[in-house]
C-alpha cells in the first residue's frame, strides 16, 4: 500500500478537498491515516 498527500490526490483526481472528504465519509475512498503524534 502506498500512502500519498492530500494534495497529491487533489492533483491526481481534479475533486476538490470537500468533495474527496464527502467520498471517505461515504465509503468511496479511503479513510486518511494520521501519521506521528502531532503533539
Amino acid at each position: 500500500m502506498r500512502l500519498i498527500k492530500l494534495k497529491e490526490v487533489l492533483h491526481m483526481t481534479g475533486l476538490s478537498r470537500a468533495t474527496v472528504y464527502r467520498f471517505m465519509a461515504a465509503g468511496g475512498f479511503p479513510m486518511k491515516v494520521e501519521l506521528g503524534g502531532g503533539n
